[in-house]
């Protein structure tokens, strides 16, 4: 199979491929502020000048953190996970939320494995511009199942291990979420697992990524989702001070 591996600054280049609208943005704000000092001095500049320092600070903090996590960590070497045994021969499942960056890391990284992809992406639920972007950035895995989160259609017990990286904050709706685990759950095997990779909202990312990280959910609430889920959750780790790892029986 051809190797796909991540290009050096991929992670970064691609925030700020898909999310170019949001650099504009403040780059036309801070050249608007800046040109009010210039043009109409008053006391009142120092309140400008604070409002550009702060978004310039922001911006650059956040892109900071992402080149971090997205292109300096482990995160994408997926050596994270040596310490967490795949038979060779075990059925693997990927689900993304439109954007597949780790399936064909993952099929590298377990060669030996069967590998399936399955894609939850909703236009009419998740009209993220950057979504689209990306999608028509990048081809999908090959024979990525499209689903819906209410019916994955998998059958009972046929699955080893399900991948949810970077994905499952997509799906809003409590209640769905669960609804989303449960199917999983069923899904599995007797020794079966499931790993999910998130943001989460918390002190870490509400730092870097300002209110971005309310589009993320609290420990706490996936927790309270892999409980009412009847999913044990048998460990949590992080890959960066950004980033938790849910491993779940």
């Amino acid at each position: 199979m051809e190797k796909h591996l991540r290009k050096p600054f991929q992670g970064i280049l691609n925030i700020i491929r898909f999310n170019w609208h949001f650099y504009v943005l403040a780059f036309v704000l801070i050249a608007c502020l800046f040109t009010i000092t210039v043009l109409f001095p008053s006391q009142l500049n120092w309140i400008y000048y604070l409002i550009i320092a702060g978004v310039t600070l922001g911006t650059t903090l956040s892109l900071i953190a992402s080149y971090y996590i997205y292109d300096y960590s482990n995160l994408y070497s997926l050596n994270w996970l040596d310490d967490f045994e795949v038979k060779q021969g075990s059925e693997l499942l990927n689900i993304n939320a439109g954007f597949d960056e780790t399936s064909y890391l993952l099929k590298q990284k377990y060669a030996n494995c069967n590998l399936a992809a399955m894609d939850f992406y909703n236009p009419a639920k998740h009209t993220e511009v950057s979504i689209e972007r990306a999608r028509k950035a990048y081809l999908p895995y090959p024979s990525t199942m499209q689903i819906e989160t209410t019916n994955i259609g998998l059958s009972p017990k046929s699955i080893d291990c399900v991948f949810i990286i970077l994905a499952a904050h997509e799906i809003r709706d409590k209640q769905e979420q669960i609804i989303f685990f449960k199917q999983m759950k069923q899904a599995l095997r007797a020794d079966g697992k499931i790993i999910v990779v998130e943001h989460n909202r918390d002190i870490y990312n509400f730092l870097v990524y300002n209110l971005g990280c309310f589009h993320f959910f609290s420990q706490r609430r996936w927790k309270e989702v892999f409980r009412n889920s009847e999913l044990v959750l048998i460990k949590t780790k992080k890959t960066t001070p950004f980033i938790n790892v849910y491993y779940l029986t």
